[in-house]
């Protein structure tokens, strides 16, 4: 059975690993092939080649719309179309998907991961809290450390959850019965601690409806988790 996919980037984001495209252009009447400059916008393409055949894809915004002077009814309307039939909401998480000098409430991505955990009504119809999956994507020289890295010596992953937007970094970590060891002085998290999960695009690729799977599994679960739905 097909499932719904809705994937949230910043789509202008090039501070990714590049994917050496090239495009054909008219020069002076011949065609030439132009290196494209790899944006996160691209990696959405790879994963919707990726997805099972039955899935459907709904892609976050694709323009540079302010949302300083956009209502919240506006910002509503504008996404309630595309998640509320989704299921799954993928967040492309990338180097440079937070633009520092914003405030939260006026960038894209901190709404549509709202819109997508809460439920909505529409025409006598409610739509459920999606499952969320954060993918993590290479920056320019290929690496995932400026957001995971490996501790060895603990045997775990540390994710740098401060560099998230506040409504993702408040829904990891967030099961209400954690299950924890300790580990040089520090907790580490075992088992599924995070509603929101993160992985790196290049473990994901290989077979996402695993993690697709996964995230439905955890919406299904979703009252063991203290959820936060709201933009502060």
């Amino acid at each position: 059975m097909g499932r719904n996919v809705f994937v949230s980037y910043k789509y202008s984001d090039s501070q990714v690993q590049d994917l050496e495209m090239y495009e054909l252009v008219d020069f002076l009447g011949t065609k030439m092939r132009r290196k494209t400059i790899t944006t996160a916008r691209h990696y959405v393409d790879k994963v919707a080649e990726r997805l099972e055949k039955d899935d459907h894809i709904y892609k976050g915004e694709d323009d540079d719309e302010s949302l300083e002077s956009l209502e919240d009814s506006t910002i509503g309307s504008k996404l309630g179309d595309k998640i509320f039939y989704s299921s799954v909401t993928i967040v492309l998480i990338s180097k440079g998907m937070k633009e520092p000098f914003k405030a939260e409430k006026d960038q894209w991505i901190p709404w549509e991961i709202s819109y997508s955990l809460k439920e909505q009504t529409r025409q006598d119809q409610r739509s459920k809290t999606n499952g969320i999956i954060a993918v993590v994507l290479p920056d320019e020289q290929g690496s995932y450390d400026y957001y995971i890295t490996r501790d060895e010596e603990c045997n775990c992953r540390s994710l740098n959850t401060p560099f998230l937007f506040e409504i993702l970094r408040e829904n990891m970590f967030n099961v209400k019965v954690p299950n924890r060891r300790l580990c040089n002085g520090s907790y580490v998290y075992m088992g599924d601690a995070s509603y929101i999960q993160s992985v790196k695009f290049s473990d994901f690729i290989i077979k996402p409806s695993t993690y697709i799977d996964k995230a439905i599994e955890l919406r299904d679960k979703k009252d063991e988790f203290e959820l936060r739905k709201n933009i502060k």
